[in-house]
């Protein structure tokens, strides 16, 4: 690095001026020169201070004389003060005196507001709160088939429902001019003739018009029809063995019984919900007593038919999951003491019901919904909604819950107004000729009016807060505010169903059996149960003869 010639040029210059300064002290003329300077500044300043001191002093006379007046005019001025101080500390206490008083009447008055206050608090509180149990318990009590999801079998003292129908004051029957519906005439085995009173012979009187009265009784007879297979019996010369010709398949005790008489104690017992005594009982009633069947027999016949019907199974089960809708649902019977639950799977083609330990994705693993690419109908089981494509939920139970609503919550008027709407919408939908298509006009007017009551819905909660007692009708709001879609895909597709009536009659039937059996023993009964049923749901739903297809699988 090369050193900058200017910066050292004027480095030695600084030194050469710092050299000449430290020679001048060491010589000792700085020091003489500048106490030289100190003495003459000395002199002036003292100058200055004597000048200054005479000037206080003189000051200091003036202020003392002015100290003098002011204090004799202060004492002038405190002596009248302190007359007036007096006066006022006099009214003063008189005043404090009256005010104490106040103050503490004011005090004692605010104590007691303040007590009433509180007491009226508290008051108003437990009657809110009871108030709002009253509502969620008489909620609770005034909830049926009606304004709830209860199955009307819950509550037997259910309500009359009103004939609205005018009197007439005609009598009950076909009326005059109406055309009667005879009752069916069948095939007659025998023939009697009853013979012709001698008064109508008499060709004077009475004359034959040509035409014949008849009238059937009919009944009903049952007897048994016996077959018996005979074959003679061989020993074996060289094993000794015994052998005789094959029996007909099926044959494998010394009695059995057909189809006949299987499906017909399988039907009473599962499908009519006849407890197996009863069945035992009815059997060897009709018969004379002839036929005894045993309770295995009768038991054993849930296991027979599910072994028999897993192709109708099968097949039911594919038809499930081709078909563009699907309804489903859960329910629950008794197990061992214990809640178990069935699922069902359904369209007006079929039915398939699964016993499964729990609800939720555990109940619909294995069942069509898992591998479902259609459209699920159901009653707002958020399950469902991880799988299918679409979605519609059951708006009868909204209509219920919208009912509900208006017996807790009377001062809205959104429940009222949207009642209306679904009411009107179902109507619409179910006016619909088969086949057709829905106004795309008038769809959207029903979707904008359902929009519009859901902000009528929003501001009169954010107006009224819900009660933490109830808050379905909140809940409801917000259900049919988010899945406004599920709600009003029957409106836009012909195909779908408002409800899930179809999945609610089929567990109506379960639920029958259930409350007969009271509760089942093992979880094969359950199954074999569910087996059969879905398979009787299919053969109704194909306008099958019920007893001679039962029939015909047994055999």
């Amino acid at each position: 690095m090369k050193p900058n010639f200017e910066i050292v040029t004027s480095l030695q210059h600084e030194v050469k001026r710092l050299r000449a300064q430290v020679e001048a002290y060491r010589s000792g003329e700085k020091f003489l020169e500048m106490n030289e300077r100190l003495r003459l500044l000395a002199s002036e300043k003292n100058k200055t201070i004597a000048r200054l001191g005479r000037e206080l002093s003189a000051a200091n006379s003036a202020l003392v004389t002015m100290r003098e007046k002011w204090f004799q005019a202060a004492e002038d001025i405190e002596k009248g003060h302190k007359n007036e101080l007096a006066k006022k500390d006099r009214l003063i206490k008189e005043l404090e005196k009256k005010a104490l008083k106040a103050e503490q009447s004011l005090d004692g008055a605010r104590d007691k507001l303040r007590d009433k206050a509180r007491e009226l608090y508290d008051a108003l509180t437990a009657l809110e709160d009871e108030q709002g149990r009253n509502k969620k318990l008489k909620a609770q009590l005034n909830r049926d088939y009606e304004n709830s999801s209860a199955p009307s079998s819950m509550k037997p003292n259910r309500k009359k429902i009103a004939n609205s129908r005018e009197k007439t004051g005609r009598k009950p029957g076909g009326q005059p001019g109406h055309k009667g519906h005879p009752r069916k005439k069948h095939a007659a085995a025998n023939r009697i003739a009853i013979p012709v009173p001698e008064e109508f012979l008499d060709t004077a009187k009475y004359r034959p018009t040509g035409k014949i009265i008849s009238k059937q009784k009919v009944g009903i007879s049952i007897s048994l029809a016996v077959t018996e297979y005979v074959t003679p019996e061989y020993r074996s010369l060289s094993s000794g063995r015994r052998v005789h010709a094959a029996f007909p398949g099926g044959m494998a005790n010394e009695v059995c019984y057909d189809g006949s008489i299987k499906a017909f104690a399988y039907l009473l017992n599962n499908r009519a919900c006849v407890s197996i005594d009863k069945v035992r009982e009815f059997l060897s009633e009709i018969t004379n007593g002839e036929l005894n069947v045993s309770k295995g027999m009768v038991s054993g016949l849930g296991r027979e038919f599910s072994r028999k019907t897993e192709r109708e199974r099968r097949e039911i089960f594919s038809g499930l999951l081709r078909a563009p809708v699907m309804n489903a649902d859960f329910s629950v019977v008794r197990l061992n003491g214990k809640n178990t639950s069935v699922a069902v799977c359904a369209n007006p083609a079929g039915a398939m019901y699964f016993a499964r330990g729990r609800k939720g994705h555990e109940g619909v693993r294995g069942t069509p919904v898992e591998d479902y690419q259609g459209v699920l109908v159901h009653d707002h089981d958020k399950t469902f909604y991880s799988y299918g494509a679409r979605h519609q939920e059951c708006m009868a139970h909204v209509l219920r819950y919208l009912k509900d609503s208006m017996e807790n919550e009377p001062g809205l008027k959104w429940n009222k107004q949207m009642r209306e709407l679904i009411r009107e919408m179902i109507h619409y939908r179910n006016s619909i000729p088969t086949g057709a298509g829905t106004d795309p006009g008038k769809v959207e007017k029903l979707v904008a009016e359902y929009r519009e009551i859901l902000g009528t819905a929003k501001d009169e909660y954010e107006y009224e807060p819900p009660s933490r007692y109830y808050r379905e009708g909140y809940n409801l709001f917000r259900r049919l505010d988010k899945y406004r879609e599920s709600h009003l895909l029957f409106l836009h597709d012909t195909g779908v169903p408002a409800t899930n009536n179809l999945s609610e009659r089929l567990l109506r039937v379960l639920k029958r059996k259930a409350k007969q059996v009271m509760a089942f023993r093992s979880e094969n009964s359950v199954e074999y149960l569910c087996n059969g049923m879905g398979v009787i749901a299919s053969l109704r739903a194909q306008d099958e003869n019920l007893y001679r297809s039962v029939s015909n699988i047994f055999n």
